[in-house]
């Protein structure tokens, strides 16, 4: 393992929460803007539900993408040669 949390993470990381706005719309609008006041880059909505006084959204933001270079992956594969030298 490595020493950062965040190089183990194999996908995402969600966040959900309950914006209070006047619309679904709004509501988007203001999940999308979260993810960028948090610095998080390229986010998805991947769920999300008005309910009349606010909306619940579930944002995930992909630390690891399919097919990219998994550092959990490369530390375990250099801790293997290691161990066999």
């Amino acid at each position: 393992m490595t020493d950062s949390a965040l190089n183990n993470v194999v996908d995402a990381i969600d966040i959900e929460t309950y914006l209070a706005c006047r619309s679904e719309h709004e509501g988007k609008t203001l999940a999308l803007k979260l993810g960028q006041e948090m610095n998080l880059g390229e986010i998805d909505i991947m769920f999300q539900e008005f309910d009349g006084f606010g909306v619940r959204v579930r944002l995930r933001k992909y630390v690891h993408k399919p097919g990219s270079r998994y550092g959990w992956l490369a530390a375990e594969r250099q801790e293997e040669s290691t161990s066999l030298t």
